[in-house]
């Protein structure tokens, strides 16, 4: 149970899931996650934008209890996935006279995901206005961060934008509001790499109508109030551009170290020409800070064995995710250990079809890495550094 007032007749719910590891069942959530929504009490009407999870309806009415709320007359929907409307049914069976206020595209997930009632859903459109008595209430819509029907609200008035999981963290805190720090800047970052990384894209035109309206507070869906927004909205800015760094990140799995020793010379070599290098096991990597890494990864190494013909299972995976995270990465390599033979580098070039850099030529070796092994991992970091330079990245 967590409600904090953020300014006068306006406040945050904060349904705190300290202990929530997994999202999606595929998201890693170290820091845990909150779901936020937010009560804006007009002088005749009383808006509520979002909700909590399914899995918190009832700690997030004993919020609702906590701050004597008798009365609901808008739902607003600004995103329609159920970690925000999960509660919404529970609120409309309780607030009889309640209408969900939303765009027509969310409309139709909810009537979907959730049954809600279309007679119980009020469409708004591209900056149409609310009204709530003294507070003013404007709609944009912010398509793809993350879901194709997500809406931003806006409170005219006090220029506070309820971006929904736009500029959010899983990050469970009690520190509600913040102007930065490591601690959340490093969980939007892998909040943004995680899930908003696949359509950059798309968002500098959202964060553009987010920056016309000038808000002096932005309060997303999950994790802290930015009460300086500049600080996140830079932060998106250079995190979805084009710009790189002088990062070699190098994914690998090794079944009996042949592997691991050419990713160790690999390493070696990266650093001797002024690659900063960034290593990660995938049996052991969390795969959110193998997608934070993508953000700024110049080039992208895949290191594997050959399994029963194709790349270690592991290895496939990581390729999978890379892949639909559709990174900036410019430059993509393959180091492989073979047995006997395989599609190793077939499969793994099959799978990253959204890859839109270079494809460098490929390290396969047999066995241990030998000498003409050694010699070629030489020359693939002296590439590297090569490219990074043409960038004026070193």
């Amino acid at each position: 149970m967590a409600v904090k007032q953020i300014s006068k007749d306006i406040y945050l719910i904060n349904t705190l899931h300290w202990e929530r590891r997994l999202f999606d069942e595929l998201i890693p959530l170290p820091e845990g996650t909150t779901y936020n929504a937010y009560l804006i009490k007009g002088k005749e009407k009383v808006a509520l934008i979002d909700s909590t999870d399914t899995l918190k309806v009832e700690e997030f009415f004993n919020d609702l209890k906590y701050l004597e709320v008798e009365r609901i007359d808008y739902i607003i929907s600004n995103h329609a996935e159920q970690d925000h409307s999960g509660a919404i049914p529970a609120v409309l069976d309780k607030y009889r006279d309640a209408k969900v206020v939303t765009n027509e595209k969310c409309a139709e997930l909810l009537i979907t995901h959730l049954q809600i009632p279309r007679e119980r859903i009020m469409i708004i459109n591209e900056n149409d206005t609310l009204n709530i008595g003294g507070k003013t209430l404007r709609f944009i819509m912010t398509p793809w961060v993350h879901w194709p029907e997500t809406q931003t609200t806006l409170l005219e008035e006090e220029k506070i934008a309820f971006t929904c999981d736009f500029f959010g963290a899983h990050l469970a805190t009690t520190d509600f509001i913040t102007e930065g720090s490591p601690e959340v800047y490093n969980s939007a970052k892998r909040y943004y790499a995680e899930i908003m990384a696949p359509f950059r894209n798309i968002i500098p035109k959202n964060i553009e109508k987010i920056v016309n309206f000038n808000p002096k507070m932005i309060c997303p869906s999950h994790g802290p109030i930015y009460s300086n927004p500049q600080l996140i909205i830079d932060a998106y800015k250079e995190w979805s551009s084009d710009r790189v760094k002088n990062l070699a990140l190098l994914v690998y799995v090794s079944m009996h170290h042949s592997t691991e020793k050419a990713v160790r010379i690999l390493e070696q070599k990266l650093v001797d020409y002024g690659v900063q290098a960034k290593v990660m096991s995938l049996t052991s990597a969390d795969i959110g800070e193998m997608a934070m890494n993508l953000v700024d990864a110049a080039t992208l190494i895949l290191a594997t064995p050959t399994v029963l013909g194709s790349a270690h299972p592991n290895a496939l995976s990581a390729a999978l995710l890379a892949n639909l995270l559709r990174p900036k990465t410019k430059f993509l390599a393959v180091v492989n250990s073979y047995g006997w033979g395989g599609k190793t580098l077939e499969d793994l070039k099959n799978i990253m079809t959204n890859f839109k850099g270079e494809l460098l030529e490929p390290v396969t070796f047999k066995g241990l890495p030998d000498k003409e092994a050694e010699e070629k991992l030489n020359n693939l970091a002296k590439i590297i550094a090569g490219k990074h330079r043409e960038l004026n990245l070193i």
